[in-house]
């Protein structure tokens, strides 16, 4: 199972999300893929075994992953403080790869009856749903 692990900014919840995952022991090879060299050097740093930085690569990580997994912002153009292009918005949206989006309510993005949770409840959340479609 490849999944594609998009984040940006300083790329906190990837880092996390990819060591929730290694640490979960899931079967799967982990892409990061970074709207900015930070994001992606921080998920490679924590052990995804791939990663790449910037717009075609996330094009290119929706087109060929089985599970995108990243904050809800990834289907929001300008998202993530405007790092999110269009493109990127729309390649993730329009991807056959399940979605794993994790409602962080930034960005004036308000995700109504989500909550308020924690960085790592979410990935408490993603690892586990991952992990319930690498088990099928």
């Amino acid at each position: 199972m490849n999944v594609a692990v998009i984040d940006g900014q300083g790329g906190r919840l990837g880092r996390m999300l990819v060591e929730g995952i290694i640490a979960a022991g899931i079967d799967c090879r982990i892409t990061a893929v970074g709207t900015n060299s930070i994001a992606t050097a921080a998920m490679l740093k924590a052990g995804a075994q791939a990663g790449a930085t910037g717009e075609n690569p996330v094009l290119v990580a929706a087109r060929d992953a089985d599970v995108i997994i990243g904050p809800l912002g990834l289907l929001v153009a300008d998202s993530l403080l405007g790092e999110i292009t269009p493109a990127m918005a729309q390649a993730v949206g329009r991807s056959q790869a399940v979605k794993l989006l994790l409602p962080v309510n930034m960005c004036n993005n308000r995700v109504v009856g989500a909550g308020v949770h924690s960085f790592a409840e979410l990935v408490n959340s993603a690892v586990s749903e991952l992990a319930e479609l690498a088990r099928k």
